[in-house]
């Protein structure tokens, strides 16, 4: 029994799976950060009103309220894991042109 879930776990990749979940979950936090801490402060006054704080920004229109600031910094946060994945892609790869396989 231990060396048959042995062989799944070899056969299946779990292990490098689990490892890239964690590692995945740490860049998300680090990329939040850096959006949060370095980004956001430019686009702050822009969205803010009277000194608010960008993440509870909201636009009203009649009786909807829209929570455009946490929905900028969701985007944000998307774009940058996302450019962050294709490009160490495109190192580890070492492909100079992006391609479906």
């Amino acid at each position: 029994m231990r060396g048959e879930f042995m062989d799944f776990l070899k056969e299946y990749g779990v292990i490098g799976l689990a490892i890239a979940v964690i590692i995945g979950g740490k860049a998300g936090d680090l990329i939040k950060a850096v959006v949060d801490g370095i980004l956001m402060p430019f686009i702050n006054p822009i969205l803010a009103s009277a000194g608010g704080d960008w993440q509870t920004s909201t636009l009203d229109v009649g009786p909807f309220h829209f929570a455009v600031g946490s929905v900028l910094g969701a985007l944000f946060n998307f774009l940058a894991v996302a450019f962050l994945v294709f490009w160490f892609s495109k190192k580890v790869l070492k492909e100079e042109k992006v391609s479906k396989k």
